[in-house]
């Protein structure tokens, strides 16, 4: 089965729909999310399906283009100084970050005797970072070639790791930290910090040329979709009280 053929395709949204019947009798929320997820999957199949046509060729270049000085398309719009915010906001979503990130967040849980978060935790982002070169590998699409690489790349580009990672960790950090509070406006406030940094990091790949805007799309859908399966466990996992 090709990823991102019809075929493949049908066969995913079928696996999702038979999962979203086994949650009927959850609670609205729970369905919410299940309808969110399904969406993401179904748009990250419609992504694949118009990549592997090229019919996003047209999409893609204009838009790297429109980020670059018409003059010098070696040079990114804006001075300096946003260049290198850039590569700020872009580091957020490395390796080196998020593993960091992850395993401080995961030790300070264990510190915290929420040993099954810590472990939750981990496998959640280890299974989204298995995903994410799952996929890259399925695809195999080459980096943009239309203006020099302002960061180092040495993966393929589709989808983009660094914002499906960074969306996978922020939102199940963002989402484990919202559990501990009752205010609603501090849950909004983590999970909206968590959403912001996601789509900072995608943009600054695009910025810099090193993802084609569709390969950044593709990957905040399915992080988008994983954290939100994720959110989906750790909730019934709570309610059968192996969580907390």
């Amino acid at each position: 089965m090709i990823l991102g053929s019809p075929s493949c395709k049908k066969t995913i949204l079928q696996s999702v729909k038979g999962w979203m019947n086994r949650l009927g009798s959850y609670e609205p929320a729970m369905l919410i999310a299940a309808i969110i997820i399904a969406g993401g999957v179904w748009s990250f199949a419609e992504l694949a399906e118009e990549m592997v046509e090229g019919d996003t060729n047209a999409f893609d270049r204009k838009l790297i283009v429109a980020l670059r000085n018409p003059q010098d398309l070696s040079d990114p719009l804006g001075p300096k100084w946003v260049e290198e915010l850039g590569r700020d906001f872009t580091a957020l979503g490395g390796v080196g970050i998020l593993t960091l990130l992850t395993l401080a967040s995961a030790g300070f849980l264990v510190l915290d005797d929420k040993r099954n978060s810590a472990a939750f935790l981990l496998v959640a982002v280890a299974g989204g970072l298995l995903l994410s070169v799952a996929l890259k590998s399925g695809f195999e699409r080459p980096r943009p070639d239309l203006v020099p690489h302002e960061s180092y790349v040495y993966t393929t580009s589709f989808p983009s790791g660094h914002a499906m990672m960074s969306t996978v960790t922020f939102l199940t950090l963002g989402a484990l930290l919202a559990q501990s509070h009752r205010r609603r406006r501090i849950r909004a406030y983590l999970i909206f910090l968590a959403i912001l940094i996601a789509l900072a990091v995608g943009v600054s790949r695009v910025y810099l040329g090193v993802h084609w805007p569709t390969d950044v799309m593709a990957g905040w859908a399915v992080g988008g979709s994983w954290a939100l399966l994720c959110w989906l466990i750790a909730r019934w996992l709570q309610k059968q009280r192996r969580l907390r």
